[in-house]
């Protein structure tokens, strides 16, 4: 009788749990669809759909230190200062300030600064050797933060460089997440703390804020020198970028170099996350630099589960809807939610030339499988699908019309729009939106373009396996 005891009141448990999951399903959900299956699987079978929707359920980052939302006093001043500005900044009034990229100041609570210079970095030889240069010069300090670190010969390099700049009296943090980077070694890190670099991990900041947010990732790929310098793109810091990697052809990534007070957005950024990481605020120069180092506007805009709005699904449908003659998108993971895939489609359907360019050779093979159910819906509106051919395409680059193009972290996909902590650079500058053009151009040329065919003439099978795995596009 007592065993039975137990068991009741453990299934007793077990279904108030469901139903406390319920609850906050009701209260927070962000599609019907999602929500009939979360309470579907919560109430019929609660031993395995508690745990996953512990694990998997939230849509928000609690507890993140957001510091110009929450009204944190140091940081929040630290963006008013950036704010006014007001020489490096550009008047709505301005020609290039249109209603579309006013939306996007909104979106990331930063502003369009002028007096930037954006340099295209095409490749990960091009990246890495601008990376290196730009550490090796660092007098003050580097910030790091990347969703990957190896402990490859580009890992070593970069600690070396550390290590060296450590020596020298450089201020270096080093910030990194523990879910993208599980194969980086222990060693690697604690050589790191013992030269005297501030290392943190993004996953591991204080538990009882985190709670169960393993599905949350820190998918920024940025690099900050003395405040001047920055970095920002789609390229990690690993051997596979160079073709270097276990024999393998290179990763076809881009990423580009920035200077100018824009790198202050960049860095306020990276100083969200660290301090969520580790809880301090660095003492360093955070003034926006007055110095000019071009006449390029910029936007830094970053987008992430702790924001009051889908700030990455809300930038991808300002950039959509507003495209006039041409949409050109480069993500290797393609998997658009139903709003992302109908206004593509209106796009088309307007006249706009809109083309996916996604990889031939894909690392998930069930996101390269799901990106074919797509095909169907995609060519009858006009919609071109482009799979590049050689390698892996990795790049995340939008350009929209000859207006501005955008080069940062963020994919196509569910995780990017509602799960990960993502960034990108904006720029209407007309010699960057040129060298992205020539680039996406010779890019196109390495790839084909394709049919309905490629769906329809294929077995049945492949099909249903197609459409299956896109049910699980929120999950991919």
């Amino acid at each position: 009788m007592e065993n039975i005891s137990l068991v009741a009141v453990a299934v007793g448990l077990l279904y108030l749990a469901a139903l406390a999951c319920i609850y906050r399903i009701l209260l927070t959900y962000r599609t019907a669809q999602g929500a009939i299956a979360w309470i579907i699987g919560l109430l019929g079978l609660p031993y395995v759909a508690v745990p996953l929707f512990a694990l998997f359920g939230r849509y928000r980052f609690g507890g993140y230190v957001r510091a110009r939302r929450m009204g944190n006093r140091g940081l929040t001043n630290l963006l008013n200062r950036f704010e006014r500005q007001t020489t490096s900044i550009a008047a709505p009034a301005d020609q290039y300030f249109t209603d579309e990229l006013q939306v996007l100041c909104k979106l990331g609570r930063q502003p369009f600064t002028e007096g930037n210079r954006c340099t295209l970095l095409r490749d990960g030889e091009a990246t890495f050797e601008a990376l290196f240069e730009a550490m090796e010069n660092a007098t003050r300090y580097i910030l790091m933060e990347f969703y990957i670190v190896r402990s490859d010969r580009v890992g070593r390099r970069i600690k070396s460089i550390l290590e060296r700049k450590l020596a020298q009296g450089v201020e270096v943090c080093f910030l990194y997440d523990n879910i993208g980077s599980v194969g980086l070694s222990k060693t690697y890190l604690k050589q790191l703390t013992a030269a005297g670099a501030r290392v943190a991990a993004f996953g591991a900041g204080n538990v009882r804020r985190r709670r169960f947010q393993i599905n949350f990732r820190n998918h920024r790929k940025l690099l900050v020198c003395d405040g001047t310098i920055g970095f920002v793109g789609g390229i990690n810091l690993g051997d596979e970028y160079l073709g270097t990697a276990m024999d393998q052809e290179p990763w076809r990534d881009t990423h580009c170099r920035i200077e100018g007070p824009a790198v202050t957005g960049l860095q306020l950024t990276w100083l969200e996350d660290w301090n969520w990481a580790s809880d301090e605020c660095p003492d360093l120069d955070w003034a926006p630099q007055n110095n000019t180092a071009g006449e390029d506007r910029v936007l830094m805009l970053p987008t992430g589960p702790a924001d009051d709005w889908e700030t990455c699904t809300l930038f991808f449908l300002n950039c959509i809807n507003n495209a006039r003659s041409r949409l050109w998108i480069c993500s290797p993971y393609f998997v658009p939610d139903f709003q992302i895939m109908n206004a593509l489609q209106l796009a088309a359907l307007r006249g706009v030339d809109v083309r996916i360019m996604i990889p031939e050779k894909s690392d998930s093979k069930l996101i390269g499988l799901a990106a074919y159910s797509y095909l169907v819906q995609a060519c009858k509106s006009g919609v071109g699908i482009y799979r590049y051919q050689p390698g892996f395409m990795h790049q995340k680059v939008i350009l929209v019309d000859d207006r501005y193009a955008a080069v940062g972290t963020a994919n196509l996909d569910n995780r990017s729009m509602r799960l990960n902590f993502e960034i990108t650079a904006v720029t209407t500058a007309p010699h960057f939106i040129n060298s992205v053009e020539s680039m996406l151009e010779d890019d196109l040329d390495n790839c084909r373009l394709m049919t309905e065919h490629d769906y329809k003439d294929r077995s049945i099978l492949f099909r249903l396996t197609c459409r299956a795995i896109r049910l699980l596009a929120p999950l991919l």
